[in-house]
């Protein structure tokens, strides 16, 4: 029985969006349904067999459509299968080691009974949008830190997961 999943994310310059355009890759790869939408856009996850969301990391917090999209979806999302995924830090770390949620989405994560939540590493190139992405990118702090390897795999585990069911 083919599954239909979301890959709901939250994003401010794409690198997200380009994080779960992936996972949803895998997905379609691996033979189930999968698309890759805007948080912000998403009308209902009735449709869908299970969710996995993104979000970015600014400052700490996970992106705002990401959170509200968990949020008015909450109840619907703690009935199905359901993976989170964090996308921030500009260095290595994620690729070094497991980061845990910021506390918003640790919350998320035990409220709905996630079944798994990963932090990749994240992406800002000139040209991001906002003052503070601008002042990160002037101190030589930017660049791409996603492990796309990394990322598949995850993405394949969740596919496994979900034929197995």
């Amino acid at each position: 029985m083919p599954k239909n999943v979301l890959v709901a994310y939250g994003t401010t310059n794409g690198a997200t969006a380009e994080i779960a355009e992936s996972v949803a890759a895998v997905l379609r790869k691996e033979g189930l349904t999968a698309e890759a939408l805007a948080a912000g856009s998403v009308g209902s996850t009735e449709p869908y067999d299970a969710v996995v969301v993104g979000g970015g990391l600014y400052a700490g917090r996970w992106h705002r459509d990401a959170r509200r999209f968990v949020r008015r979806n909450g109840e619907d999302l703690a009935h199905r299968p359901l993976w989170l995924f964090s996308s921030g830090p500009l260095d290595a770390s994620a690729s070094e080691r497991d980061i845990e949620p910021v506390p918003w989405v640790r919350k998320a994560v035990v409220r709905l009974d996630a079944r798994d939540h990963v932090t990749f590493g994240g992406c800002l190139r000139e040209g991001a949008k906002g003052w503070v992405a601008r002042m990160i990118l002037r101190n030589g702090k930017g660049g791409d830190f996603r492990d796309f390897g990394h990322i598949e795999a995850w993405a394949a585990g969740i596919a496994r997961e979900l034929t197995r069911d």
